[in-house]
C-alpha cells in the first residue's frame, strides 16, 4: 500500500550530489569538477580535500565555467559543472548548446537550488522554465533525482553516461525514502506503487508530495499508480503508455512551469498513442517570490491537496 512507502530520514537533495561526486571521483580518475563560486552551497568540499587537482574554481563566470568544461572532454576528462540551476541554464544557455550540445560534449551539468523551494532568495533565482530549455537541446539527457539517495546514486551514474546531462536538484532537506542501495538506469522510470485508478508521474521534490497524496487518494478508495520520471529525457515511453493504459488517466507533478516541462513530455506520448484525462501540477505561465519553500509550493498549486484534486478531477474527467 502506498502508506507503507516511509522516509528514511531528510537530508538535501544538493548533499546527495556531494557525496554522489566524491565516489565518482573515487572511482574514476577523469571525473573533474567546476563551480562559479560557489563551492560550499554546491557541497563540494569532500571532492576539493580529496581530489585538490580535479578541481577548478573560475569563479562568477558560469559562461567560461562552461567553455572550460567542454574543453576538458577533449582530454578525456568528464568534467562536472556547478552553480545554481538559474545561472547553469538561463545564465549560459548560447554555451552549453554551442559548445556542449551541438558538439555533444560529454559534460554534466550540475545544477542546484532549482525551483521554487530555492526559498527566500526570490523569483530572479528560482528559475521554473530549466527543464524545458534544456530537454529542448538535441541530445542533452535530463536528469531530475527525487530525493539524497537517488541524487547520490545518478551523481555517481552519469560518469559511465557517455554524453551530456543536465542534473537538476535542490537546496532544502526533504524527505529521502528511496533506497540507499539502488542502482540509477538513465532513462527508466521507477515504479514506486501500482494502482488502477490514476496515475501520478513526477519528479524532484514532487515525487514525494505525489506518495503523500497517494495515501490521501488510497484512504478515499482510488488505487493509485505512482511513476517517479526521474529521467525525463529520454523518457521511458513504455513506462509510460503501459500505465495510461491502465488506469485510464493521469496528474503530472513538477517544480516548473507546466508550459515545457514533466507534463508536457507525458502529454506528447499520451496524444501520439493514447490520449487520456491528464490534468497537471506546476507553475502557471509564472514567476516564484522571495518566502519559505513550503509556503511557496502552497501557493503556487505545488502541493499534496493540488495534487490530490488534480487526480479526482482526471478520474472524474474520466468517468464522463
Amino acid at each position: 500500500m502506498v502508506k507503507d512507502i516511509k522516509p528514511l530520514n531528510e537530508k538535501e537533495t544538493r548533499a546527495g550530489f556531494g557525496e554522489g561526486i566524491l565516489e565518482a571521483g573515487r572511482k574514476n580518475p577523469n571525473v573533474v569538477a567546476l563551480t562559479a563560486d560557489l563551492l560550499g552551497s554546491m557541497k563540494l568540499n569532500a571532492f576539493i580535500k580529496e581530489f585538490p587537482d580535479r578541481f577548478v574554481q573560475v569563479g562568477i563566470a558560469e559562461a567560461n565555467m562552461i567553455g572550460i568544461a567542454a574543453g576538458m572532454t577533449i582530454g578525456g576528462k568528464i568534467p562536472y559543472t556547478t552553480t545554481f540551476a538559474n545561472f547553469s541554464t538561463g545564465r549560459v544557455y548560447d554555451q552549453i548548446r554551442q559548445s556542449v550540445a551541438y558538439s555533444n560534449k560529454n559534460v554534466k551539468i550540475c545544477a542546484s537550488h532549482a525551483g521554487l523551494t530555492l526559498g527566500e532568495d526570490g523569483a530572479t533565482h528560482q528559475i521554473l522554465e530549466d527543464i524545458g530549455m534544456m530537454k529542448m537541446l538535441p541530445g542533452m539527457t535530463v536528469i531530475v533525482p527525487c530525493d539524497f539517495n537517488q541524487t547520490k546514486a545518478a551523481t555517481i551514474a552519469v560518469a559511465d553516461y557517455e554524453g551530456p546531462v543536465y542534473l537538476r536538484f535542490g537546496r532544502p532537506k526533504w524527505p529521502n525514502f528511496t533506497a540507499e542501495d539502488q542502482k540509477f538506469e538513465v532513462g527508466k522510470a521507477q515504479v514506486l506503487h501500482e494502482g488502477t485508478d490514476i496515475t501520478l508521474f513526477a519528479c524532484g521534490h514532487m515525487v514525494w508530495l505525489s506518495v503523500e497524496a497517494g495515501k490521501i487518494l488510497e484512504e478515499r478508495g482510488y488505487s493509485v499508480e505512482i511513476i517517479n520520471i526521474h529521467t525525463i529525457k529520454p523518457l521511458d515511453e513504455e513506462a509510460v503508455l503501459r500505465s495510461i493504459t491502465k488506469t485510464g488517466c493521469a496528474v503530472t507533478a513538477e517544480e516548473h512551469n507546466v508550459l515545457g516541462g514533466l507534463g508536457d513530455s507525458i502529454a506528447q506520448v499520451a496524444a501520439r498513442h493514447n490520449p487520456i484525462p491528464i490534468e497537471y501540477v506546476g507553475t502557471n505561465d509564472t514567476f516564484g517570490e522571495s518566502g519559505k519553500p513550503l509556503d511557496l509550493l502552497k501557493k503556487y498549486g505545488l502541493d499534496t491537496d493540488h495534487i490530490v484534486a488534480a487526480a479526482e478531477k482526471a478520474i472524474a474527467r474520466k468517468k464522463k
